[in-house]
């Protein structure tokens, strides 16, 4: 199951990240946050589950069964904030990490704070060290985009014009 020839890559420029998570938790917050700034252009799908107690496993993986069945994302972000080793156990649950690991989209675990690791981090395609680093992973920046962008535009537009000068002075010679 940790395998690293297992894992996926990830979308460059995911059109759907389906998360799955609490609907009630402040790291959904985060995460949608974060991406709306980041990426605007992906569609983010919710799939509320319990991330603690006795029915978070069961759920977490009918969430993860769901998503691939129906195709409903490229990019899958698991996970919750922080809490006792307690409250992080569903994601400790083999049930969890053999979804996870069967799943054919890409999956970020994002479970707890930098501290915190979980059996579904080490399956997962990616770890994040908390909920708002998975969706700084998931997507780009589009400052960063629209920065690298202008910079081939000026190369391009440099370019053009060194050609247009040199066939100037060729047919004026």
């Amino acid at each position: 199951l940790f395998d690293p020839a297992h894992k996926k890559p990830l979308p460059k420029y995911p059109k759907t990240i389906a998360i799955i998570t609490s609907p009630a938790g402040a790291a959904v917050h985060d995460m949608l946050r974060i991406l709306r700034a980041r990426w605007p252009l992906t569609e983010v799908k919710l799939l509320g589950v319990r991330v603690q107690g006795t029915e978070a496993p069961p759920e977490i993986v009918g969430a993860l069964r769901y998503a691939n069945r129906y195709k409903v994302a490229d990019l899958i972000i698991t996970g919750r904030g922080g809490g006792s080793i307690e409250d992080l156990w569903a994601f400790n649950d083999e049930r969890v990490a053999r979804a996870i690991y069967e799943s054919e989209i890409p999956v970020i675990s994002a479970v707890g704070h930098e501290p915190d690791v979980t059996i579904a981090d080490y399956v997962a395609d990616a770890r994040a060290s908390t909920p708002s680093n998975a969706a700084e992973i998931a997507v780009p920046d589009r400052n960063d985009v629209r920065a690298r962008l202008t910079a081939l535009e000026r190369g391009m537009t440099k370019t053009e014009e060194s050609r247009l000068s040199a066939l100037r002075e060729r047919l004026t010679a």
